[in-house]
């Protein structure tokens, strides 16, 4: 892998949204997450996602404060959590997150996932009425399965941005690529190295090889070949970087099909309120 310096404008987007980002969950040391998010920024990434349910946004709002890039150029993306999604709490707690982040909008709100006080109508309304205010730019959507996003659309007038779901080499989600792909909805990956799994999968470890590159650099290229946007936790400066050196591998054809055929599929993440 050649090294050259990457700067914000290598990185490709979808309808305006980097499809790199910095992930944020459990980064919940208040001074540990100042600082990957400034790092981050200040290294050229421009997508943060956080959310409620980390208990970071304040943290994640310094990151930003402290970091010399203006917020209009910033990508930033929060979640509402299963137990503020009736109408009122929407509202609410929208509002406690702008002000937790320092910000007068997100250019993303999701519903965390379809669980809880989730009520299509009634949560999916509120989120209109933030995003006709311009409190919101985009409505995102989280974990939700094909069945629960014919719901949510049918509740909507305004277009579902993006669903948020974990993808990986370890679960590359076919059936829901599809799914939105045909719906024009975007898709971004959480847990897109596994949770560190990807680095003990034969067949990565082989195209790291081939590229002078590791298993979790392979992994966030196959996802950009997908055309998914990843967003993978990072707190240290080295690993910050090192997700951000994916930006110049390029995979070839046998690449990607050796990845698509790795046998070995399963969730890391799979509460008991999911939806499947």
């Amino acid at each position: 892998m050649v090294q050259r310096q990457l700067a914000a404008e290598d990185v490709p987007e979808r309808k305006g949204m980097p499809m790199l980002g910095l992930g944020t969950w459990e980064n919940d040391d208040y001074d540990a997450c100042v600082e990957s998010v400034r790092t981050a920024l200040e290294m050229g990434y421009r997508h943060i996602d956080t959310a409620q349910a980390y208990g970071n946004e304040d943290a994640v709002g310094e990151g930003i404060e402290t970091a010399e890039v203006p917020r209009e150029d910033i990508f930033l993306a929060t979640k509402v959590w299963i137990d503020s999604l009736s109408h009122d709490d929407v509202i609410e707690t929208t509002q406690q997150s702008l002000e937790d982040l320092g910000v007068e909008y997100v250019d993303l709100l999701y519903v965390h996932w379809p669980a809880g006080d989730y009520d299509p109508e009634e949560t999916l309304g509120a989120f209109e009425e933030l995003r006709e205010e311009g409190t919101i730019e985009r409505i995102g959507l989280s974990n939700f399965e094909p069945e629960n996003l014919d719901t949510a659309q049918d509740a909507l007038d305004d277009p579902v941005f993006t669903n948020q779901v974990e993808c990986s080499p370890l679960w590359r989600q076919e059936e829901l690529r599809e799914y939105c792909e045909e719906a024009d909805i975007e898709l971004v990956a959480y847990s897109p190295l596994a949770r560190g799994e990807v680095f003990d999968i034969d067949e990565l470890s082989e195209i790291a090889e081939k590229h002078d590159a590791n298993e979790a650099q392979v992994s966030l290229a196959w996802l950009r070949e997908k055309e998914i946007t990843a967003i993978p936790k990072a707190t240290s400066e080295d690993h910050i970087r090192s997700n951000w050196e994916s930006l110049e591998i390029d995979l070839d054809e046998e690449d990607v099909e050796a990845i698509d055929s790795i046998d070995r599929q399963e969730r890391q993440v799979d509460p008991d309120f999911a939806p499947w």
